[in-house]
């Protein structure tokens, strides 16, 4: 045990002698720095800069809702989307979830949330208080972000009625599944697959056609033909984003990660290109993507019980979803016409080349 320790504790001493030399590095690239997990990361801070949580994901979830007005904090390798508001509105059946705030909108799938830590992180603008949760492999899954409006006695509260008799600095962490082999096309039955897609009622139900038809998400796309998905230029977002800012269109912007899609309803005004990333900078919303990791954009047309609804749906180079932009609706509601003309007007990606 105390070998085990020992070796939390270098770590962490790693971590902060690289902190040192660059304050603003982010655990997620210190980790990789490093050889390690982002979780097992933070662990090591346990005893100094983290507390680990006891993982009881319900009533953990609605004590978040007693620290009032805080920051949520979903992403991907690719795309970080950070949305304030409270936790309300909690429902959770199984390992599914909901949290269903105006501002803090997300699906939670808890069979991937395995570890919690209350973490303080020394920044150049002060210390940082958040809680955060981790896969099984040590990949983040979702942090929630103290502001200057938070209850902060509410929050030391919590980290007390949830802190774990355990405070190892290491983190048994279990490597991530490799991926299915993806089937090759011509195995693929894509009559059938068009017969599926054009039956939708919902688009949650897009899911389980992949999972029917044993293709992923990028091969749904190539095969569903043009009146169902076509591909755009990898610039479509900032098209999307441009013009949905200028005319005030509302819209619903999707960031997941293995265990949390988080949501954005509402307009988009501050656009900026920061290096390689493309951010949207408002009061209650930021989104950042990193451009240079869109292999693909594709323009998406769902059915649905209330009329077809459409989307603009980013890709990584490995076929991981970066992120989904929706025109903003509520169920029982046709699509937007205006959200509709301007998705439509993407040209194909042929056509820009």
């Amino acid at each position: 045990m105390l070998r085990m320790e020992s070796q939390g504790r270098r770590l962490h001493q790693a971590w902060h002698q690289l902190r040192q030399g660059n304050p603003r590095l982010r655990a997620r690239d210190g980790a990789r720095q490093l050889g390690v997990s982002e979780g097992e990361l933070v662990a090591s801070g346990c005893g100094t800069t983290a507390v680990r949580l006891q993982p009881r994901w319900q009533p953990l979830l609605h004590a978040l809702g007693r620290v009032g007005p805080v920051m949520a904090l979903t992403r991907n390798e690719h795309a970080v989307h950070e949305r304030h508001g409270r936790y309300r509105n909690i429902r959770l059946f199984g390992n599914m979830g909901l949290v269903l705030d105006d501002n803090v909108d997300l699906r939670l799938f808890l069979a991937h949330w395995h570890h919690a830590f209350a973490v303080t992180e020394a920044t150049v603008d002060g210390h940082r208080k958040s809680l955060q949760i981790f896969d099984s492999d040590g990949t983040a899954v979702h942090k929630v972000y103290l502001t200057a409006q938070s209850d902060e006695a509410a929050y030391r509260n919590v980290v007390e009625e949830f802190r774990s008799p355990v405070q190892t600095p290491l983190l048994a962490v279990v490597p991530r599944p490799v991926a299915p082999t993806t089937r090759p096309e011509e195995a693929i039955d894509v009559a059938g697959l068009r017969r599926h897609w054009d039956a939708l009622q919902d688009t949650h139900d897009f899911h389980d056609l992949l999972q029917q038809f044993g293709v992923t998400r990028i091969q749904a796309m190539r095969l569903a033909g043009e009146e169902r998905a076509r591909e755009v230029a990898p610039d479509a977002l900032r098209q999307v984003f441009e013009s949905a800012r200028d005319a005030a269109l509302p819209i619903m912007v999707f960031v997941g990660s293995p265990g949390v899609v988080q949501i954005h309803t509402g307009t988009v005004s501050r656009l900026h290109e920061v290096g390689e990333w493309y951010n949207v900078l408002d009061p209650t919303f930021n989104l950042h993507v990193r451009e240079p990791a869109i292999a693909s954009a594709w323009m998406v047309k769902k059915p649905t019980v209330d009329g077809p609804v459409h989307s603009l749906e980013l890709y990584a180079q490995d076929g991981q979803l970066i992120l989904q932009v929706f025109g903003a609706r509520k169920p029982g509601k046709p699509e937007d016409l205006v959200w509709r003309s301007l998705i439509r007007c993407l040209q194909p990606f042929r056509e820009r080349t």
